[in-house]
């Protein structure tokens, strides 16, 4: 079975958020104050996460990222991994980390069933780290991507959100970890969606990162998979990993985009910059999969063609990344 929107797209990738909370404050996804908490009684239970999980594989969804927030900071998420293992018919289970915690989870995540990790990691420089998390401590992530790879994880994904005037300078030293390491390094284009005074001076365009980037090391194009996600991706000639890069401000990536999320709260939604969601809780008080399934086919018949989040700064409010799932 196959889920088709009104565009033609084929939606396989449902992104699977288990907590809006988080042990970092970076500057780009949440207030310096923080946002208000889910309360537990607010929060999808993971039988109800599993559930939705189950009834979007059944639909044609082939690939679940779990992400948060940050996920890891949720009691119980390593049985949860081990229980979205094992829906027939999933073919990628990935999570989205800053890797804090990994540290100590790693090899229980991998036991369970996670199959690849991505890592949020916007800078390389202690200082200039702690500063864009509010906070955060580098070594530990360090450790935490070493604990991946002695786990057995493939080589992780690092995901670099580019801040003009604040790491940009660090452009080659992201793209030089390439070189000797399997990594994949994909640099992402900052997004308004704090809406936050001045942040057109904060955003370099994707085209600008690549030619930073190939000004010092010959670039080669990849050709991504059909799950890959939205990125357009390289490679440093004679290097053992590759670069990529997320444009969502600057080239609209919604022609392929192939996804739908999900959020703590159970918010159901076909963009990561709609106007609202669809409540999947009342759907999840019966027995009968039926309505969840109508209303899961609904949200991707009725995805949008792209969004529109640079071009009509009246028409959104500020966004908590932290709150949708990223």
């Amino acid at each position: 079975m196959e889920l088709i929107d009104s565009y033609g797209r084929r939606i396989n990738y449902l992104r699977l958020s288990v907590t809006d909370r988080c042990n970092l404050r970076c500057s780009y996804c949440m207030p310096a104050e923080g946002i208000p908490k889910l309360q537990h009684g607010e929060m999808l239970s993971y039988e109800d996460l599993y559930r939705v999980a189950c009834e979007s594989v059944a639909l044609g969804i082939e690939k679940i990222r779990v992400t948060g927030g940050e996920p890891l900071v949720r009691k119980g998420l390593v049985q949860f991994i081990g229980r979205l293992a094992d829906i027939p018919g999933l073919k990628e289970l990935v999570l989205t980390t800053n890797g804090l915690l990994l540290g100590e989870l790693a090899i229980p995540l991998r036991q369970a069933g996670a199959q690849r990790l991505n890592i949020s990691l916007d800078s390389l420089k202690p200082e200039t780290f702690a500063r864009i998390t509010r906070g955060g401590d580098l070594r530990k992530v360090v450790d935490g991507i070493a604990a991946a790879e002695e786990a057995g994880f493939p080589p992780v994904k690092i995901n670099m959100v580019v801040m003009k005037g604040i790491n940009d300078d660090e452009l080659l030293d992201f793209a030089a970890l390439t070189i000797h390491k399997p990594y994949t390094v994909r640099f992402i284009e900052y997004m308004p969606t704090l809406r936050d005074k001045g942040w057109n001076s904060q955003c370099m365009a994707g085209s600008e990162i690549l030619e930073r980037i190939g000004r010092h090391y010959p670039l080669l194009p990849l050709v991504g998979n059909e799950m890959a996600g939205p990125s357009r991706n390289f490679k440093i000639r004679g290097s053992a990993g590759a670069i990529g890069i997320i444009t969502p401000i600057s080239g609209h990536f919604c022609d392929s985009c192939n996804r739908i999320r999900v959020t703590a709260s159970g918010l159901l939604r076909g963009c990561l910059f709609a106007d609202n969601g669809v409540d999947l809780k009342p759907l999840l008080h019966g027995a009968d999969n039926g309505p969840l399934r109508e209303t899961l086919r609904r949200i991707v018949t009725g995805k949008p063609g792209r969004h529109h989040l640079a071009e009509d700064e009246t028409a959104h409010g500020s966004v908590a990344m932290s709150q949708i799932g990223g």
